[in-house]
């Protein structure tokens, strides 16, 4: 029997779900959320989840938490628990095949400043979710900032909303931005159309955009009340007397997207930069691990689209499908992964964000360690990683295990991040569940356990 695992059921995983199954492969596709789509499609309550339909060889398992991967003989075992977290119901599983295809996507990243753990500070994605998927704006009056072509649809979505975007604050200078790789920002030309619409929604609000400008600092007693907002000079540093205070009542904030890599590296996949390195075939340094989507780059829903039809294609050859070279797909990955780059090199994120903070700022909420405790950690004690840098400051092991905090952290600490979603235990499970006996699923018969399959493109 052949069968791949595909985890993540995002523009990536769907589309790899859907090249592997074209093939004759059958598929078990895995995702958190209760309905397909992923992050970028679940925004819209109205259509993620309806208007998608997969081939009948292809089994979607929602509401599912993948907590880890184990070699076994032959392929890979994917244990998952399927249920809400809180849910007396919850079930364990687990799911043998030949390959697998890892699109566990990204999640926003936010940067500290005086006042960002105060309620009514989001990130960007969690505005964009509340205000597409639910109809809530986060606020009356709120500021966008940080960096990135998300801020647009960011904003337009909270003005769809009913809330009065104050500004948008991008610390970079967008429009220059893109004149280093002009040959990268024509490979994009099709967001052109978004662009302009999203453009023409600001303007008719009469929402300031501003660029070179950056929200450093939240004020309020209980919840916030104002914010400033500050020029900035080309590596973030805040221009001195350029301050200014704006009303609002919640702030959106995002600067860029970080990948999630603990799947990746519990299948021990090789990471450099803090993406999965990938071949032309989306395959991984792991035998019989494909990588697509956010995971490989930030590159947006039609870049990961592309490299998931490859790695479904590319998954489908290994466990012994008769499967042409996906040419077209690839060429749009590469296409794509041109424009990732010239969008990455216009919005990159400076160091000068470390000078928006004071010594009492917060940089790990879990566990309200501030700036000053993290750097006498690392003064006093000999930090040489995320593990040393975790048990001297206590960064990072609070609930959200650093996933919040730690690129932050790592970065401010002068060490790899990586480290910070290196956990045997990927997602959170209890005791109890850990336990438990699950029903293993296995497709893999004697005959094919010892046969190795390449695959070359």
């Amino acid at each position: 029997m052949r069968r791949i695992v595909v985890i993540g059921a995002g523009p990536a995983g769907m589309a790899a779900a859907s090249a592997a199954a074209l093939h004759g492969v059958d598929v078990v596709l895995i995702d958190a959320g209760a309905k397909l789509g992923g992050q970028y499609f679940r925004q819209d309550a109205l259509a993620a989840g309806d208007r998608f339909t997969l081939p009948r060889n292809v089994e979607h398992v929602a509401s599912a938490a993948v907590w880890a991967i184990e070699p076994v003989d032959g392929g890979h075992r994917v244990h998952l628990r399927i249920g809400p977290a809180d849910g007396p119901d919850r079930r364990g599983r687990a799911v043998e095949a030949r390959a697998l295809v890892l699109a566990t996507g990204a999640y926003d990243r936010a940067l500290p400043f005086p006042g960002w753990d105060l309620p009514g500070v989001f990130t960007a994605g969690a505005a964009q979710a509340l205000a597409k998927g639910q109809g809530v704006a986060v606020g009356d009056r709120v500021v966008v900032g940080g960096t990135g072509p998300f801020l647009l649809p960011v904003a337009a979505s909270l003005i769809g909303a009913g809330a009065r975007v104050v500004e948008v604050a991008e610390a970079n200078a967008a429009v220059t931005g893109w004149l280093g790789n002009p040959v990268g920002a024509l490979a994009g030309w099709s967001k052109g159309g978004e662009l302009v619409r999203y453009a023409g929604t600001l303007a008719r609000h009469r929402v300031p955009y501003r660029s070179r400008s950056a929200v450093i600092e939240a004020h309020g007693s209980d919840v916030v009340e104002s914010v400033t907002v500050a020029r900035l000079d080309a590596l973030w540093n805040p221009v001195q007397g350029s301050e200014r205070r704006l009303e609002a009542d919640a702030v959106a904030v995002g600067f860029g997207f970080t990948p999630q890599l603990e799947l990746a590296l519990a299948a021990r996949c090789r990471v450099e930069d803090g993406f999965v390195v990938v071949d032309a075939a989306q395959g991984t340094s792991a035998p019989g691990v494909f990588a697509a989507g956010e995971l490989t780059g930030i590159g947006g829903a039609d870049l990961a689209a592309s490299e998931g039809a490859v790695a479904g294609a590319a998954a489908a050859k290994f466990v012994g499908a008769a499967v042409e070279p996906p040419v077209r797909a690839m060429a749009r990955v590469r296409s794509g992964r041109r424009f990732a780059a010239a969008l990455n090199a216009a919005y990159p994120v400076r160091s000068g964000w470390h000078d928006w903070l004071r010594d009492d700022t917060i940089v790990c909420r879990c566990e309200e360690i501030t700036k000053r405790a993290l750097y006498r950690a690392v003064d006093e004690r000999d930090v040489g990683g995320v593990r040393s840098l975790k048990l001297v400051s206590g960064a990072g092991l609070g609930l959200c295990q650093g996933r919040v905090c730690g690129r932050n952290v790592a970065e401010l600490a002068g060490v790899d991040g990586t480290g910070f979603a290196k956990r045997p235990i990927a997602s959170p499970i209890r005791l109890a569940e850990l336990a438990e006996e699950e029903p293993v699923e296995t497709p893999i018969d004697a005959e094919e356990s010892g046969r190795v399959l390449g695959v070359e493109y």
